[in-house]
């Protein structure tokens, strides 16, 4: 057992020297095409607080506004769904379902807002190259372009 424990720790170290005289370089990846997302939100006017409907209508165009970003933040990065329910003795006691997007979006442009009978309207756009091109300059995408070994 024991003679056995200098070969385990050579075979590990010569392992390990393998990693350390590795020299990797990476390339750039840009992706072929850049798809532009659209988001619409919607808010109620008439539900909105305010005084009077001037005031309703600008708290309607900033919900429509926050509509239209959850929404795009749901196609960039996907909605967690989480459900549940409860039986007692074979009947149903009770069910629950809820959704949550949480992300980040850069470089989406308002592309107009308008009212939709007693609803106020938010397009968004958000055009994929130029996302590619503000994460590039934080965190570029990179393949390996060769291995040396020394």
């Amino acid at each position: 057992m024991i003679k056995s424990v200098p070969l385990l720790v050579s075979l590990l170290v010569a392992g390990c020297s393998n990693v350390a005289n590795t020299h990797i370089e990476y390339e750039t990846v840009k992706p072929e095409q850049f798809p532009t997302l659209i988001a619409v939100g919607y808010a109620p006017i008439e539900l909105q607080p305010g005084a009077n409907k001037q005031q309703k209508m600008l708290n309607a165009i900033r919900a429509s506004k926050i509509d239209a970003y959850r929404e795009l933040a749901e196609q960039v990065y996907g909605l967690k769904i989480s459900s549940g329910n409860n039986v007692n003795s074979f009947v149903m006691a009770s069910d629950r379902v809820k959704a949550q997007v949480d992300g980040l979006i850069k470089g989406a442009r308002v592309v107009q807002s308008y009212p939709v009978g007693e609803m106020y309207a938010t397009e968004l756009e958000l055009d994929t190259e130029q996302l590619y091109y503000l994460n590039q300059l934080q965190a570029p995408a990179q393949k390996i372009k060769k291995v040396t070994y020394y």
